[in-house]
């Protein structure tokens, strides 16, 4: 079964009313608490269709190489899929479907660049899935869907490492993934000494 969100393709725009200010975005971010760091938890799937339509499949299937069936992310090289920590999305929506964001996965678990590195893997149901050194960043669409201040929050440069707005992953080991399945990370990658943060 699929749970279609007909009203949301890539034309989509958000609601003026629900976006956050800067100041908003900040306090919300250092309220929550931050995303297990070992294992967490597939909270929903979207998959980008024709036209950029938003469905909410309740189960996919994924092969090596490759990511969802018929999303647009698929088809680009070396970054087939997106994710998102599920709660910062929430902060980022305020009331406004997750699925207007157009990731694949939303993880209630730790992505930032401290937690995992490019190269770092993590086994997402029964797939395997290793983090990307592309950067996924914000942009004019973004913009149009949650407001200036929210692009600018994603982007900050002393948040960059939070990686706020989501990461690029590719498939390694194919298999099946629905909401609620585990999202564990199995191997971390080295960071680079230059990004290595100082012991206090």
């Amino acid at each position: 079964m699929t749970l279609d969100t007909p009203r949301i393709d890539s034309k989509s725009v958000g609601n003026p009313l629900r976006y956050r200010r800067l100041e908003e975005l900040e306090e919300g971010l250092d309220a929550l608490p931050r995303g297990p760091w070992d294992r967490g938890r597939v909270e929903l799937i979207v998959a980008r269709t024709a036209g950029g339509r938003r469905e909410r499949p309740d189960r996919v299937r994924l092969e090596a190489d490759a990511g969802i069936p018929g999303d647009a992310w698929g088809r680009q090289q070396g970054r087939a899929i997106t994710a998102m920590e599920f709660d910062v999305a929430e902060l980022i929506a305020n009331g406004q479907p997750l699925a207007l964001f157009g990731d694949n996965f939303y993880l209630t678990l730790d992505l930032s660049t401290d937690n995992l590195p490019a190269g770092s893997r993590v086994r997402v149901g029964g797939a395997v899935l290793e983090v990307t050194a592309m950067p996924h960043n914000g942009c004019r669409k973004f913009r149009a869907r949650f407001g200036a201040d929210a692009l600018q929050f994603v982007s900050k440069t002393e948040l960059r490492h939070r990686n706020l707005r989501g990461i690029y992953m590719r498939t390694v080991e194919g298999g099946e993934i629905a909401p609620g399945d585990p999202a564990e990370v199995i191997a971390r990658a080295l960071l680079p000494a230059s990004d290595a943060k100082p012991l206090s």
